[in-house]
């Protein structure tokens, strides 16, 4: 069996090999095991042995909370990767991918666990697959390595796993046949030229084997972005968001007439390009933000347009002085492009994330013509943060309110989540699913669409548990979710298994076991109704 070790230190192997930076790799994948594995017993005490970490629930809580957003979509490298269509975005996805399988292993593995590390292997891709299936190029060149069974799992469970960490790697290597990946400075002087698919193997080899009298190669063009028109359609596309796509539209028309009146030599007012967005968890604010990047670039504001996305345990160090170079290397990273900084208003109240804001103040004006920065989080917190700092003031005169998805846009969401899994859910989910909603309290730290995305992922682990005894699955059953997939609180343990003779087995009024840990929480999940008679519900964080 593959360790989280052994997993890591090849996901660096591929990052150094794409020309990535090795440490912010081992970063993305601990990282991704963490988010797979929180709510697995005792995996913390794996993850931080197999990190090289002292123990500590919090660190692997913190790290998680890192790994959440890579469930809905691809980690910065990997977005990096996408956007250059590299040759390398196969390998370095297939490496996720056994991290992910990795961290689905540690401590005492369940279904949750199963499905965590299913749909942050399919977000690899970008977020905008609407299926997976098997391309025909090149059979088998992205399998997956034999593995040992994980105890307690089951060949079924890990096949789950491992089905679509193979699907992504083919999927991923067919648009790299169909779009060759843009120059890259990684590349080797004696890689062999591009030959007709028709020739022969060894065909390529004899052409390798003479450097001396290269036939002349044409640059490749680079592949056209796309154009604010087909942005700005991807958008319409999404679910709900009536006030964001008007909002969005409106910016869009400004800064298109801006510019043209700047090439026509006429006077026009700087318009700040920098952004508030406020609203709850799971409101479309990342999947938003990276549309305004793409149509950022496709104006000529932004020469890449890429997102990178932080909080504060990303820009804060841990003593005064080092917070600023912290936080400058970040805003670098995001140079061409969009930094996106979600709960921003946890900067405020304490001189560590002061030194922050200043810097980004600072970084912000340094780099005006070339970076667009993002900031979200609750409205009130947000609406207080920015009256805070006139620095912040000046800079974000546009804020963009997320409201809350109805019931029905949320199952319209699920039922996108899971075809986008190539997963089947039929009218009776759905139902289920409405049923949830309906009970589900809907305070600020309702997660909305992460909600949906947990009761997904739950469902898909309790699947694949349904699954793990059945030695031939039909097509049909490895896609179809069922009703009693979706539970209302994903923290609910696996169903029980027959008892052993002799085993004793707690009955079934039984009080609850234990959480996991205590720094497993998270309030964005599905979770059962409080009862009202409970004496002092505990508040959420």
């Amino acid at each position: 069996m593959t360790t989280l070790t052994e997993a890591l230190d090849a996901l660096v192997a591929a990052a150094r090999a794409a020309g990535l930076d090795e440490a912010a790799a081992r970063a993305e994948g601990e990282a991704v095991a963490a988010t797979v594995s929180e709510r697995s017993r005792g995996a913390f005490v794996d993850w931080c042995a197999q990190t090289g970490r002292e123990r500590s629930a919090e660190e692997h809580m913190l790290a998680a909370k890192r790994g959440n957003r890579f469930r809905a979509g691809p980690t910065p490298l990997m977005a990096q990767l996408l956007l250059e269509k590299s040759a390398a975005s196969a390998d370095y996805a297939g490496a996720l991918a056994d991290v992910a399988l990795a961290g689905s292993a540690l401590g005492e593995p369940g279904p949750d666990a199963v499905g965590a590390a299913t749909t942050v292997t399919t977000a690899q891709l970008g977020g905008g697959a609407t299926g997976l299936t098997p391309s025909a190029s090149a059979p088998g060149a992205f399998d997956l390595p034999t593995r040992q069974p994980v105890p307690g799992l089951g060949d079924q469970v890990l096949d789950q796993v491992r089905r679509v960490g193979e699907q992504v790697r083919r999927q991923l290597g067919a648009l790299n046949d169909a779009a060759p990946p843009l120059p890259s400075p990684t590349l080797t002087s004696d890689a062999p030229t591009p030959v007709d698919a028709s020739q022969p193997a060894d065909g390529v080899q004899t052409q390798a084997a003479q450097p001396e009298t290269p036939p002349a190669e044409e640059p490749k063009p680079e592949e056209p972005t796309k154009t604010v028109e087909e942005l700005l359609a991807e958008l319409d596309g999404l679910i709900g968001l009536a006030n964001v796509k008007g909002e969005i539209h409106r910016q869009a028309a400004v800064l298109r007439v801006e510019g043209l009146r700047k090439k026509a030599g006429l006077e026009s007012p700087t318009i700040t390009r920098h952004l508030v967005f406020n609203g709850n968890p799971g409101t479309g604010k990342t999947t938003v933000a990276r549309l305004v990047a793409g149509i950022y670039r496709a104006l000529g504001l932004l020469t890449k347009g890429q997102l990178v996305e932080v909080d504060r345990s990303e820009l804060v160090a841990g003593y005064l002085g080092q917070t600023a170079a912290k936080t400058a290397e970040v805003v670098k990273s995001a140079e061409g492009g969009v930094l996106f900084i979600d709960e921003a208003y946890s900067l405020s109240g304490d001189q560590y994330g002061k030194e922050a804001i200043d810097t980004l103040v600072k970084e912000m004006e340094d780099k005006r013509e070339d970076l667009v920065v993002i900031v979200a989080g609750y409205p009130l917190p947000m609406a207080i943060f920015i009256s805070e700092n006139p620095g912040l003031e000046s800079r974000f005169r546009t804020t963009i309110d997320f409201a809350d998805y109805t019931d029905d846009e949320l199952a319209a969401i699920f039922e996108s989540m899971v075809k986008g899994a190539d997963y089947d859910a039929g009218e009776p989910v759905l139902a289920r699913l409405r049923e949830i909603l309906g009970a589900a309290e809907r305070g600020p730290s309702f997660g909305n669409a992460r909600f949906v995305r947990n009761l997904m992922e739950a469902a898909i682990g309790r699947h694949a548990w349904r699954l793990r005894d059945v030695a031939e699955p039909t097509l049909e059953q490895l896609r179809a979710l069922e009703p009693e997939d979706l539970v209302v609180d994903p923290n609910d343990e696996a169903p029980a298994e027959p008892a052993a003779e002799g085993e004793v087995v707690a009955p079934a009024d039984a009080p609850p076991a234990e959480p996991v840990d205590p720094f497993g929480d998270d309030a964005t999940v599905a979770r059962k109704p409080k009862d009202p008679q409970a004496e002092t519900p505990e508040e959420e964080s």
